[in-house]
């Protein structure tokens, strides 16, 4: 069912949805797959059923067209399957152009903590009840004053690297025991290393010297260690960071002379006659200049 476009209608903007919603009955939309009685029990699905329940749909389904007069569901199954629960007929959904479903199935960008912070914020300081909010998110009130100042004791730099990454909660608290220079250089350990595990967090807060602390007279205590393995994590720690701040410094350049050796060498065993040589006086060599050729990447094979 997918569309045939024109080679000279490639230059136009193309809509993805129809430009007004459509409200159709949940009897003429058919969802392309099952919901199991697991699904139906896990929070996800009660947080969704309590936020239509509280204030509404906010997102609306996505249908395409199909035959005789139905619709197929590509995107929303959890949404529909609790309109159907709450007893709802009906619902307003957004009408797709084709039947591609990949795009909203698999391509979903996930709300990080410190979006969900500011949404809550925003909603806080728009006088809307904590109460309602929590019920909508299906979160006790507590929690709730906890999300909205997940920031609070964050430096502003710190937060600008970690807006957009799904980080727990608990990460935070470890941040916030750091002077604002330390939370900065722990949020670039985290996301050089792409783990933003609370036990990283916690590996880095080990590692922090106590000068960088935000209550250096407070000594360091972390369950199950004693100060001797703090002060050598401290060192460790040191020396990796300064081993990785060397290999950002010389990547680029490094990287650039392996691509320009890589060319060199494709030319050069390219030549059958300089080929023949290696293979008959330095076929180590030779074996060793198809390897680099044959590169697709500079990391180790898994």
């Amino acid at each position: 069912m997918n569309r045939f476009v024109k080679p000279d209608a490639l230059e136009e903007v193309i809509q993805a949805f129809s430009s007004d919603t459509l409200v159709i009955s949940l009897d003429a939309i058919l969802p392309v797959r099952a919901i199991g009685k697991t699904v139906k029990s896990s929070h996800k699905y009660r947080q969704i059923a309590t936020s239509i329940a509280e204030i509404g749909l906010v997102e609306p389904p996505v249908v395409c067209p199909d035959k005789q007069g139905s619709y197929l569901l590509l995107d929303g199954h959890l949404r529909l399957e609790v309109l159907k629960d709450l007893g709802h007929t009906d619902v307003e959904c957004l009408l797709s152009t084709d039947d591609e479903a990949f795009t909203y199935n698999k391509r979903i960008s996930r709300l990080s903590a410190i979006q969900e912070q500011r949404m809550i914020a925003k909603a806080i300081e728009r006088n809307v009840p904590k109460e309602k909010i929590a019920k909508a998110l299906d979160i006790n009130v507590r929690s709730l004053v906890r999300k909205a100042n997940l920031i609070d004791g964050i430096c502003e730099e710190t937060v600008g690297l970690l807006k957009d990454k799904i980080c727990p909660m608990a990460v935070f608290d470890v941040l916030r025991k750091m002077s604002p220079i330390r939370q900065i250089e722990a949020a670039e350990l985290l996301i050089n290393a792409n783990n933003y595990s609370v036990s990283y967090a916690t590996a880095i807060l080990a590692g922090t010297p106590q000068a960088q602390l935000v209550d250096p007279a407070t000594p360091k205590r972390l369950k199950g260690m004693t100060a001797e393995a703090l002060a050598r994590m401290e060192g460790e720690l040191s020396r990796l960071q300064q081993a990785i701040t060397s290999i950002q410094d010389t990547y680029g350049q490094d990287h650039l002379h392996l691509t320009v050796v890589k060319g060199y060498l494709a030319k050069l065993i390219g030549n059958p006659k300089v080929a023949k040589y290696l293979e008959k006086r330095q076929p180590e060599f030779l074996s060793e200049f198809r390897n680099i050729v044959q590169m697709s990447s500079t990391l180790p094979a898994d």
